[in-house]
């Protein structure tokens, strides 16, 4: 009685495994038990992001602490960096950019579309970038950045580092690390993952470690992955910092059920529970605010039907049952932000919306109780 069904974009529901592990005894990093556990996690860290040669860092910290650490490993005072921007987090990157004295040029896009990847090509032309950043699910607009597409213009610019901010894709949306030329990718514990949070997970490609290498002294210590780097090639060989050791035992089983699901079907599972919820909604009345081809399938972002106010809906939301998120920025009171990601079942998708149209009802909405979930699940169950 009482519990809630958290659908908001991360931190996103725990299996009880995952649980299991977070509350083993706490030992020292060092403990060859750890060790190897630590091993194994940044192995299946490469085997999700699709590398062979990539090099992984787990960290203690967050989403932002990975946004950091990319540009900070990237750049020197000076660099000119592109960020292609689809909402809050894009923007994220251009302001720990101008703290470090990183010269910035913005390609931003209306929220809810995209930059056109004609234009990220036409502006690499124009000039040289040490790098370029591009997350691939903003979540505070729900849009899906064509990744595989802009990694190929990419390509064409080899002095570019290409960073993708996977924070709320990576595990959840396919990501090919060596084969799109990715040079830096980063994700957080707590969305497609499944995990609590409080790691910041990266990837380096040996482009990237090169990068660094070049840059000589830089303006961080802890975030500085060459002071990480012999304890992520050999946990076994020393002291650095003492490691989440409770956060490492979580990943490292958030990651195995990843990989029991294969990574084929997560992102089949993401694509129809995307696809379930968005027609469901929809069929409620509600809008969805990217167009078809370009909305994630990690996080939807629902537009409210004429009548209905923002907040007084999700505190109802919430009293019947399911916590969804607010708008950021300029869509604040306009939407909410509805996560479908990491381990959650069809049984998760039926009950959320099932509460969605109690909801509705109690505002005296005029719709037709049931159609939202049997749209759902004609594509939920469907043979």
């Amino acid at each position: 009685m009482g519990k809630k069904i958290m659908m908001i974009p991360g931190p996103t529901p725990v299996e009880q495994s995952i649980l299991d592990a977070l509350s083993k005894e706490t030992v020292s990093h060092l403990d060859p038990q750890l060790v190897g556990t630590l091993k194994e996690t940044l192995k299946d860290l490469k085997t999700i992001v699709m590398t062979e040669k990539g090099q992984p860092f787990t960290i203690p910290g967050t989403g932002t602490l990975a946004m950091e650490t990319a540009l900070v490993n990237s750049l020197k005072k000076g660099d000119r960096l592109l960020v292609v921007s689809h909402g809050y987090f894009g923007d994220r990157f251009v302001e720990i950019a101008q703290s470090y004295g990183f010269e910035v040029e913005v390609l931003a896009s209306e929220w809810g579309k995209i930059v056109e990847v004609e234009k990220i090509a036409q502006k690499l032309k124009e000039k040289k970038f040490s790098a370029i950043t591009l997350t691939h699910v903003d979540t505070s607009t729900g849009v899906c950045a064509p990744l595989k597409e802009v990694s190929e213009v990419v390509k064409e610019f080899p002095e570019t580092l290409f960073i993708v901010d996977g924070v709320c894709a990576t595990g959840g949306i396919e990501e090919r690390m060596d084969d799109w030329g990715i040079d830096i990718l980063f994700a957080g514990n707590q969305k497609a993952f499944g995990v609590p949070p409080g790691l910041a997970n990266l990837i380096f490609s040996e482009k990237a470690l090169e990068r660094r290498n070049s840059l000589g002294k830089i303006s961080a210590y802890y975030m500085d992955i060459n002071r990480w780097l012999s304890i992520m090639r050999d946990p076994a060989s020393g002291y650095f910092a003492t490691h989440a050791v409770n956060m490492v035992n979580a990943l490292h089983q958030g990651l195995k059920i990843i990989l029991k699901e294969g990574l084929e079907e997560r992102f089949k599972r993401h694509r129809r529970f995307a696809l379930a919820f968005q027609t469901g909604l929809e069929e409620l009345g509600f809008g969805i605010l990217p167009s078809k081809e370009h909305r994630a399938n990690t996080v939807s972002t629902v537009v409210y039907p004429f009548g209905i106010e923002d907040l007084s809906f999700r505190e109802r939301l919430f009293q019947n049952g399911v916590l969804v998120s607010a708008g950021k920025g300029v869509l604040a009171g306009k939407i909410f932000r509805l996560g479908h990601m990491g381990n959650i079942t069809e049984n998760e998708v039926v009950a959320t919306l099932s509460i969605i149209e109690r909801t509705l009802s109690e505002f005296n909405y005029n719709f037709k109780l049931g159609s939202g979930i049997g749209a759902a699940e004609e594509i939920l169950f469907k043979k």
